[in-house]
């Protein structure tokens, strides 16, 4: 929960934006502003206090204790200018919670945080429980010095600036090891424990089976993914209240799954029981994975659970990023967070150079020309089967028109595929027109490079006929002059010659142009493939200058 205290009516008008955008996020505390201070300080992961920043280093500081357990704090000026992260700014949240502030009423968001002034992620923010020397390591990051990567997990990490030795470390493992004075140890979340337990069984009886087995095997606790077990025992308290105390995911399978899945330690108990000849050891198992801790019983007389401990495959993680088409407000902070996260980028040079400047230092950058889209595509899926985060970059939405496509023809199971949408041109267009596409519409490429010109004839013959607003992407380049006039030559059967044609090149880019003609006045060779055009159906009109398509039909004729 956020806590929110402001002391004037201006504060107070800034706070009330914020609560009514997140009402099952804030809380008001209303009432002396020391003491909503120390309510909220009390009751709250994260405070933003709409007080001159002063006022709340005051207030604040007779409560600080540690920087792991306090909550984050936000002050914003009563004008709403600055979102600034006071105090707990990776551990509280308080810097992601400025930008997000800052989004929202229009603030600029001020981080002072060392790491995140210059770019480097911080070592308590990549969502991995982080041990040992923490601010020694990130220190030496800062200043340059060799910091040593051992990433024995080939986990998927954001660039950071580390070398192959140096008297400092970063290990990345689920290992039971302890850090040196100069080492920081994250541990990825690569154990799946399968549980199995008799009806009753205690929680302290499964949590101290999967301790012992963890700890004989060398094994970090802080490093399980989720406790897995058969469907049946889904409501099990003892299984429950284990995950709970772990604070990791209950997964849970059917009978006939695990019992498909082959173990080492069958059973007839469990196959009577629950319907299958393993239940620990198989629902470790059933996604794949090293068994490291081979069924074993609790110490309980008698025993009531089992357990087995495997270790998942790590998996690579692939983000098809869509850029918009330009314009760097069009670009989601979805795709700027991905951008920031990804280790790789592989991506068309001319979008490279649109967002260079997002990229952390460090990020490895794999671009190439036009025409090189499969061997992109290709890339990219090798690079994260190699276990690195991945981001793959296309203009407008990357799943229309762009990388999504080859991208997945390209991957298998065998990493984590991430999409993140972006604004199309044809959407940008849309904009600036007016509203041609309040009905249903469809886009159709003009290009014949990938798809026989019978198909695309065919596809525009269909629109044409079932009236529905087309926008042609590619519409017409140097070696293809033909196929926009006969694609309009097409419409033109079925549409009056006045029919609304909207045309925009460079949709939100700084020299994009936009122009509202007719379907017998367009002339084509006005186009290149930079251009969008937006053919209205039958009830589309020009509206003092605007290309709208009416919603429904009814108000169009009442209008007539």
């Amino acid at each position: 929960m956020i806590g929110l205290i402001s002391a004037t009516a201006a504060g107070a008008a800034a706070r009330d934006r914020l609560a009514a955008a997140w009402p099952d996020r804030t809380r008001v505390y209303d009432g002396p502003v020391g003491d909503a201070v120390r309510r909220a300080f009390a009751e709250c992961e994260q405070l933003v206090c709409f007080l001159a920043t002063g006022a709340v280093v005051r207030l604040i500081a007779p409560l600080l204790g540690d920087k792991a357990a306090d909550p984050g704090v936000v002050c914003v000026d009563e004008g709403g200018r600055f979102a600034v992260s006071l105090v707990g700014g990776h551990g509280g949240g308080a810097n992601e919670l400025a930008r997000e502030i800052g989004e929202l009423l229009g603030a600029e968001p001020v981080v002072t945080t060392a790491t995140d002034a210059v770019g480097v992620p911080g070592l308590d923010t990549l969502g991995l429980p982080v041990e040992g020397a923490v601010a020694a390591v990130s220190r030496a990051l800062l200043d340059g010095e060799p910091v040593a990567l051992h990433n024995e997990s080939l986990w998927p990490l954001p660039p950071l600036p580390v070398a192959a030795e140096g008297a400092y470390g970063i290990r990345v493992t689920d290992r039971l090891v302890e850090p040196s004075e100069r080492e920081v140890v994250l541990r990825p979340p690569t154990l799946v424990v399968g549980v199995g337990a008799s009806k009753g069984a205690p929680a302290e009886e499964v949590l101290e089976l999967i301790g012992s087995s963890l700890r004989e095997a060398g094994l970090s606790p802080k490093s399980i993914a989720e406790l897995a077990t058969v469907d049946a025992k889904a409501e099990e308290p003892g299984i429950v209240a284990a995950a709970e105390r772990l604070g990791v995911p209950l997964v849970t399978h059917s009978a006939e799954e695990l019992a498909a899945v082959e173990v080492p330690n069958p059973s007839d108990a469990p196959l009577a029981a629950v319907g299958t000849p393993s239940v620990a050891e198989a629902a470790a198992l059933v996604r794949g994975g090293e068994l490291l801790v081979p069924k074993r019983k609790s110490a309980g007389t008698p025993a009531m659970a089992t357990c087995a401990v495997v270790r998942r495959p790590v998996r690579g993680r692939l983000a098809v990023v869509g850029l918009g088409p330009g314009a760097r407000d069009l670009l989601t902070p979805r795709a700027k967070a991905e951008l920031r996260r990804a280790s790789v980028l592989v991506g068309l040079d001319q979008y490279v150079d649109q967002i260079r400047d997002l990229l952390r230092p460090g990020t490895r950058v794999l671009e190439s020309g036009l025409g090189a889209e499969e061997e992109r595509a290709r890339t990219a899926v090798e690079e994260a089967r190699k276990g690195q985060a991945v981001a793959l970059i296309g203009s407008g939405d990357a799943g229309v028109y762009a990388m999504a496509s080859p991208a997945l023809a390209e991957a298998s199971d065998d990493i984590d595929v991430i999409g993140v949408p972006g604004v199309t041109a044809a959407l940008a267009a849309a904009a600036l027109l007016g509203a041609p596409l309040g009905h249903d519409h469809v886009s159709i490429s003009l290009s014949d490079l990938h798809t026989p010109w019978e198909v695309i004839e065919r596809r525009v013959r269909a629109a044409a006929e079932a009236d529905i607003v087309v926008t042609f992407y590619n519409p017409r380049s140097r070696g293809r002059d033909w196929q926009l006039p006969k694609a309009l030559a097409i419409l033109a059967e079925h549409r009056e010659p006045a029919t609304p044609v909207g045309v925009v090149r460079n949709a939100s880019r700084p020299d994009e142009s936009a122009r509202l003609t007719t379907l017998a006045a367009l002339d084509p060779a006005t186009v290149d493939m930079m251009t969008v055009v937006t053919v209205g159906n039958t009830a589309t009109r020009d509206i003092a200058g605007r290309m709208v398509t009416p919603r429904g039909y009814r108000w169009q004729e009442g209008a007539k």
